[in-house]
């Protein structure tokens, strides 16, 4: 399913190919969003020519809203959604958390209500895995517990020991239901800002056997160092032979920290939710097109980008487009910004593979953030 191709000599970057069902991913890869089995704005025929061939659905939100019967009738996500590329699909565990006030997490499971009309349902480990198999999703995600920062030892202990448990339970349906071309499960590492749990976690997980693994519960609101701190203990947990997926990164300096420490995959909303507020990506750092001094600019968003946007419209027609609240607005940046993300990356690939990632790594940010090399 996954393999290491080259190694950055300076770090711990590595470049991969990871092998599913509906085509090869090059890692690292990064996610393009697609929560409700669509990318905010853009759609997939844009994403293809971007290069993408994996995005992120939500099995949470797609069991709510068309509801499973309507994916079942479908013949499953990629033929509702006409996309023949491959998905992974979150079970939940994140919305569950950012949208507490509607759920109550017992060890049998989640029970929540719709924050589309307030039914009632309930969401076990083995449901999370079989309504994963009927979406027909390339990878799936166990269900977990995510916490915030700055909840107790206690807190932290108890949502891990459910994560794990959840993930035992997940792992065996997900065996039951193995077909002939199955999608891969993926166990999560919890364990909230405690390093003693995040080890208990990934052992425990590395114990259970995923054909992959995911490290949750950062990127959820904590500063940026002890992001960098946490990432940088979990990441070497992970085992080296099988593909790491960072959940919930989005912008240049946390990809280039989490490939830095040999994260295969990652995705976010970022990328493109700033872009439906007119905010764009470019190499020496992010620019707000809606602001004044764009009213008569007439050049791309940035030189020699090359993507649809910047090789055909200008920085003065994008701020017209949002100042007259023009939908081809969002959908021009949020192509823009996804173009960038993809070429970032592929930048990223040739860089571990010449043994240049640090150099790279050094050299972009200096850049981006308008500071010396």
């Amino acid at each position: 399913m996954f393999a290491v191709q080259h190694r950055d000599p300076g770090s711990a970057a590595r470049r991969g190919l990871l092998s599913l069902y509906h085509g090869d991913v090059h890692t690292p890869a990064f996610m393009p969003v697609g929560t409700n089995g669509t990318v905010k704005a853009v759609p997939h025929t844009m994403l293809e020519e971007i290069g993408f061939n994996l995005i992120l659905g939500n099995a949470y939100h797609l069991y709510l809203r068309p509801g499973m019967d309507v994916i079942r009738q479908a013949g499953g996500i990629h033929r509702f959604a006409n996309w023949n590329h491959n998905i992974l699909t979150d079970s939940g565990g994140y919305q569950i958390f950012s949208l507490a006030s509607f759920g109550k997490i017992t060890e049998e499971g989640v029970r929540f209500r719709s924050h589309i009309d307030g039914s009632a349902h309930f969401l076990s480990p083995e449901d999370a895995v079989d309504v994963q198999a009927e979406l027909g999703s390339d990878v799936r995600m166990c269900l977990d517990v995510c916490t915030p920062p700055e909840i107790s030892y206690n807190e932290a202990l108890k949502a891990s020991n459910i994560t794990t448990a959840w993930a035992l339970r997940s792992r065996k349906r997900w065996k039951e239901k193995e077909s002939p071309l199955p999608g891969a499960l993926f166990g999560i590492v919890q364990g909230n800002f405690f390093k003693e749990l995040r080890k208990r976690s990934a052992d425990e997980l590395m114990e259970i056997e995923f054909p992959g693994y995911a490290i949750g519960g950062l990127s959820v609101g904590e500063p940026f160092p002890l992001f960098c701190e946490l990432l940088h203990f979990t990441a070497p947990l992970l085992p080296e032979d099988k593909p790491r997926y960072l959940m919930g990164i989005g912008t240049p300096e946390y990809i280039l920290e989490a490939v830095e420490m040999g994260i295969d995959i990652f995705d976010c909303v970022f990328p493109t939710r700033i872009a439906r507020n007119g905010t764009v990506f470019t190499s020496r750092g992010t620019i707000a097109l809606k602001w004044e001094k764009h009213r008569l600019d007439f050049t791309p968003i940035e030189e020699g980008c090359g993507c649809y946007t910047c090789s055909r419209y200008s920085k003065a027609y994008l701020r017209h487009l949002f100042k007259a609240r023009e939908i081809l607005g969002p959908v021009l940046t949020s192509c823009h910004n996804l173009s960038f993300l993809f070429r970032l990356v592929r930048d990223i690939r040739e860089a571990v593979s010449s043994g240049t990632f640090t150099a790279f790594k050094k050299q972009f940010l200096a850049a981006y953030n308008g500071t010396q090399a």
